[in-house]
């Protein structure tokens, strides 16, 4: 479990395909992180990274982590290359103190950002969500996660919804490098898909 409170940015080394005679067969992908998080990041850790849990399968100068097919049709992690920065938070420890919202690392879609407006003090992101599902469990002034940073959603038209972002989430996290076009992980809030599973799609 996480809290959307991005702890750093990472430096995307390598994102290949594992060969067939690899013993993590299973796996479609390998992501190659060019920096640790901490000294105590070990094999077997959960990461947090654009908003995706992978486990830390190898770690030397470099961290590796292991991606699989369902990662890969829920997350836009594919789309990764090499000197992309990307999002990366440590899991969260009982009796932390809870700065963003809970957030499981189970992407559950993906969006586009539409539009990027900036004034002064903050920037808004507009961002397009095609899957009625995802839309249905948002709500305005809720929480949600975006490549993994804890925001909150301004407001919701149709199937754009629209966050504001102060200069330093913009300073800190993958965020302030967007432009229109790109793609973003989303996860909503919790409470909302258990509600969503419960209610007719109209």
């Amino acid at each position: 479990m996480f809290t959307g409170v991005i702890q750093g940015l990472a430096e995307v080394k390598s994102i290949r395909h594992v060969k067939r005679n690899d013993r993590s067969a299973n796996s479609r992908l390998r992501l190659t992180l060019r920096k640790k998080v901490t000294e105590d990041l070990k094999i077997g850790d959960s990461l947090c990274i654009n908003g995706a849990c992978l486990t830390v399968t190898r770690i030397s100068k470099t961290v590796d982590f292991e991606i699989i097919d369902e990662t890969m049709n829920r997350t836009c992690l594919g789309s990764l290359k090499a000197g992309d920065a990307v999002n990366i938070e440590k899991s969260l420890k009982v009796g932390e103190r809870l700065e963003g919202h809970f957030l499981l690392g189970h992407v559950d879609g993906v969006g586009v950002i539409t539009k990027v407006i900036k004034a002064r003090g903050e920037t808004e992101l507009r961002i397009r969500i095609r899957d009625r599902k995802l839309i249905c469990s948002i709500v305005s002034k809720g929480s949600i996660g975006i490549d993994g940073v804890s925001l909150t959603v301004v407001d919701i038209q149709g199937t754009i919804i629209s966050v504001a972002l102060i200069p330093y989430t913009l300073a800190v996290t993958t965020l302030g490098l967007k432009v229109v076009g790109d793609r973003v992980n989303v996860e909503t809030d919790i409470i909302g898909k258990y509600v969503t599973r419960n209610l007719p799609i109209k």
